[in-house]
Formats: C-alpha cells, sequence, structure tokens
C-alpha cells in the first residue's frame, strides 16, 4: 500500500509539473486596469475621448475624428488576456490591439499611425458578428482568412461580453463568451510585430454619433515565448 501511494503521489507530481509547464506561464495576473484612473495608458491617434465610470473605461466616439487608440504604456510579447467589452451602440465599430506599434509621426503629429494586430469588435447583424477574428490594423487588412470567417452569435451587443486572447508565438487564439472563435498561426505578422502594446480602439464614425465602448476586468499574464 505505502508503494502505491508513493507511486500514485509521484504520479500526480508529475502531472503537475506538465500541466503547469504547458501553460507557459512566467507571471502573476496582473491588471494593467485599476479600475480607478488611466495612470499606465496613453491615448494614441483620433479625438474619441476615453474616461473611467463605474469601474470601467467608457470611449466616447468624436465626430469626423480618425481611429483612436487608448494604448498600455507597456509592450507585451506573449500573453493571455481577458477582459470584458460593452458597445453601446450596434453602429459603432471597436477592437483591441495587441503586439502593435506606432508608424513614425508626421505633420508634426505626437504619435503615428497605430498599426497591428486587432482582435475585432462588432455588432454585427441578424446573420451574426465577425468579433473575435484578428484584423491587421493598418498592416495587410484581415489575418483570419476569409474562409474562416463564419459570423456567429457569441457577441451581444449592449451586453457584456468576456474575451479571451491567448497570443503565443505565431499562434492567437482567441473566445468570446467562452466560445472559441478564432486559432490563427502567422509566422510573418510575428516577425513583423513580435511584441508591442495593448490598445482600446474607438473606430472613426464619420459625421454620427457618439457612439460609446467600455471595458472593465482587464487582467494579463505574460507568457513564455514558443
Amino acid at each position: 500500500m505505502k508503494r502505491w501511494i508513493t507511486a500514485m503521489s509521484l504520479s500526480l507530481s508529475a502531472l503537475i509539473v506538465f500541466g503547469c509547464a504547458t501553460t507557459g506561464a512566467t507571471s502573476e495576473w496582473i491588471s494593467p486596469f485599476d479600475g480607478k484612473t488611466l495612470d499606465g495608458w496613453i491615448q494614441k491617434n483620433g479625438l474619441a475621448t476615453y474616461r473611467v465610470e463605474d469601474g470601467a473605461i467608457v470611449g466616447t466616439s468624436a465626430k469626423n475624428s480618425p481611429n483612436s487608440f487608448l494604448c498600455t504604456e507597456k509592450d507585451y510579447g506573449d500573453f493571455e488576456l481577458t477582459f470584458d467589452v460593452k458597445l453601446f451602440n450596434p453602429e459603432l465599430n471597436s477592437g483591441v490591439q495587441i503586439r502593435s506599434q506606432t508608424k513614425a509621426p508626421e505633420g508634426g503629429e505626437k504619435f503615428g499611425r497605430v498599426n497591428g494586430p486587432q482582435v475585432e469588435i462588432a455588432a454585427g447583424d441578424d446573420t451574426g458578428s465577425d468579433s473575435g477574428y484578428i484584423y491587421g490594423e493598418a498592416c495587410g487588412g484581415w489575418m483570419t482568412p476569409d474562409a474562416k470567417r463564419v459570423f456567429h452569435k457569441a457577441f451581444k451587443t449592449g451586453e457584456w461580453n468576456s474575451y479571451r486572447i491567448v497570443a503565443q508565438g505565431p499562434r492567437i487564439q482567441t473566445w468570446i463568451n467562452g466560445q472559441q472563435i478564432d486559432d490563427l498561426v502567422d509566422d510573418a505578422k510575428l516577425a513583423s510585430h513580435p511584441k508591442g502594446f495593448i490598445g482600446l480602439q474607438v473606430h472613426g464614425v464619420g459625421d454620427k454619433g457618439p457612439y460609446q465602448v467600455a471595458w472593465r476586468n482587464i487582467r494579463i499574464k505574460e507568457l513564455d515565448a514558443k
């Protein structure tokens, strides 16, 4: 009996070690948004406004503004990111930038054009939404192939939606409300955008609006590179 218990203990220990190794985690979960202030964030591009309200970051569109981004001051390479997001208006498109950068400033602007992978946030229509698929903002357009970009109804407009994003090496995986949406491998994009900031987008809306989007419970855990 003693030998059996010892063997079982060793097996459990091996499983635990293996399980930890497969997660690739190198850090604890942190919250880049403290729920009270925008400390640690900086706006790049656009005229949309960002404010903290009831523990959430609320982005409000501005007329005739280009896309706006509220970005982390810290860069991230391989990570797991979770957050809740709510689109208040179906007319507004949004997204979350990952591993993103800015191009060289032009014409006296403080920051150049934000570019990099973006996880889509979109209301869609009666056929569903393309939320959760991956777009190359200012760097080539859709990264998710057209054949894989099938509309779904996981995203709920006007409600809080839980996102999960895992970026490790060339592989980016996304989930919305527990449903896996994308599983993309893109070696070329990893080569051009191996790390960068996280950015909360308020899309340009022309002369319409104002429209709003909000994020809360933003948490990130850095992972080992693969």
